[in-house]
């Protein structure tokens, strides 16, 4: 089939001039960049959707989440028309075209603190759920736990056995092919929330003092719409988890027979699996629990079905997801950091193991203190996530793009940086308010 002159032309602007023609086939298929999307978008984000489902209503939830799947699918159309003008190939180099060390320390600062904030999740469900596991499978009780159910000292010992040292390694491509087990995990945990949300009744039976928690019946009814200060927590909780920007163009270089059109096909494709994966399991985990449901999805299932084996398999899954998953998210955390405080300095081992040791460091500390996830994805998600996705691609494709100010795309770009900013704007301080107001209650 012949392809376009104007495909030719992208394609020749995205192959390295020095690589051989014959090495074309080393390059990424379409549906392997599909899945490559699919895992650079779908991550702890997921636990968290059925309680913003929760406090927004059916209706309202499903909306806001389609239009934000579609603006994160726009927003990386202009990334990738950026990429094409300027042939650059990574987010921090579009910012520094953009706007010098200034623009390259937005885009670097951004990824930095969004990928502890997702690193900083990872382990608070490693914190909250390893316990669970273990104790499920000890048939032990929570009542005078020993240490080895205990969330924190757990965490500690995962991460100084297993998270540091793959963290400290120079290289770790082999953790990439697990990124398959990550997908099928989180399908694999859509699959059996549906399922279960046809063996537990409303009132809700709790399997650990067998009794019926006192339900009037509007509570065992859907919501329709929904509005709160907790519904300040949708959109960047939503933000959080379509979040693939900083991995879309590197994707991109490495699409075998590279086009702007394949390479947004890819992005369609893969955001709508996600949504799809992200609607099912955040709709039947609400209608299981309705307003009971945790901001944390898995521990609600751990207080009404503590030794449920299919719930206990969905959780050893989530687990070995997120444990092989940190330090993936490690290195370009790493790397943002050295672009920001050493990057005119040659790098050497010392500064590979302090700089990974304060980013753990840090990750630690968020995920021991941070009394819920909720507010991870909820500042993060309002703040840097929200610029990656909304405010960044906006304004990059405002500055560099050669096309009239009032165009059309440009008054998109424009709409985008407004609509960044108001969510951040707005969510952010009745984020800040609501914990506040909840550490005061506690």
């Amino acid at each position: 089939m012949m392809r376009s002159e104007s495909e030719q032309g992208e394609e020749a602007a995205l192959i390295p001039r020095d690589v051989p023609e014959h090495q074309e086939s080393t390059r990424a298929s379409f549906a392997s960049s599909v899945f490559n999307i699919m895992h650079a978008i779908m991550g702890s984000g997921i636990l968290g959707l059925a309680y913003a489902m929760s406090n927004t209503g059916i209706i309202g939830f499903s909306l806001l989440l389609l239009v934000v799947a579609f603006l994160a699918a726009y927003s990386v159309h202009l990334l990738l028309e950026l990429c094409g003008q300027t042939e650059l190939t990574s987010y921090e180099d579009l910012g520094f075209y953009a706007f010098k060390t200034i623009g390259k320390v937005m885009v670097a600062g951004a990824i930095l603190i969004q990928n502890i904030g997702a690193m900083s999740s990872y382990l608070f469900i490693i914190k909250s759920e390893l316990p669970t596991a273990i104790a499920g499978f000890l048939h032990h009780n929570y009542n005078g736990s020993p240490w080895y159910l205990n969330g924190q000292i757990l965490l500690l010992i995962t991460v100084v056995c297993v998270v540091l040292p793959l963290a400290l390694l120079p290289k770790i491509e082999f953790l990439g092919y697990t990124s398959g087990l990550s997908i099928l995990f989180m399908v694999y945990f859509a699959i059996v929330i549906i399922v279960k949300k046809w063996f537990i009744p409303c009132p809700l039976f709790n399997g650990t003092i067998n009794y019926v928690q006192n339900f009037s019946s509007d509570e065992c009814k859907p919501k329709l719409l929904h509005i709160s200060t907790k519904s300040a927590y949708a959109i960047p909780t939503m933000a959080f988890s379509f979040l693939c920007h900083t991995s879309v163009l590197p994707i991109y270089c490495e699409l075998r027979r590279p086009s702007k059109s394949r390479m947004q096909k890819a992005v369609n494709i893969g955001i709508t699996l996600s949504f799809s994966v992200y609607m099912l399991s955040a709709l039947f985990g609400y209608l299981t629990f309705y307003g009971k449901v945790d901001s944390q999805l898995l521990h609600t299932y751990s207080q009404y079905l503590p030794r449920d084996t299919v719930i206990m398999s969905v959780r050893i899954c989530i687990l070995f997801s997120v444990l092989l998953t940190v330090p993936l998210i490690h290195f370009p955390a790493r790397k943002a950091f050295m672009l920001l405080f050493i990057s005119n300095r040659p790098i050497t081992w010392l500064h590979h193991i302090a700089v990974t040791l304060a980013i753990q460091t840090v990750i630690v500390l968020l995920a021991m203190y941070v009394p819920s996830i909720q507010n991870i994805f909820g500042v993060v998600g309002s703040t840097t996530s929200t610029a990656l996705l909304f405010i960044y691609p906006g304004l990059l494709y405002l500055k560099i793009s050669r096309e009239p100010l009032k165009s059309l795309k440009k008054l998109q770009a424009l709409g985008l940086i407004i609509l960044g900013s108001l969510v951040g704007a707005i969510s952010l301080p009745v984020i800040c308010i609501t914990w506040l107001q909840s550490e005061n209650v506690a």
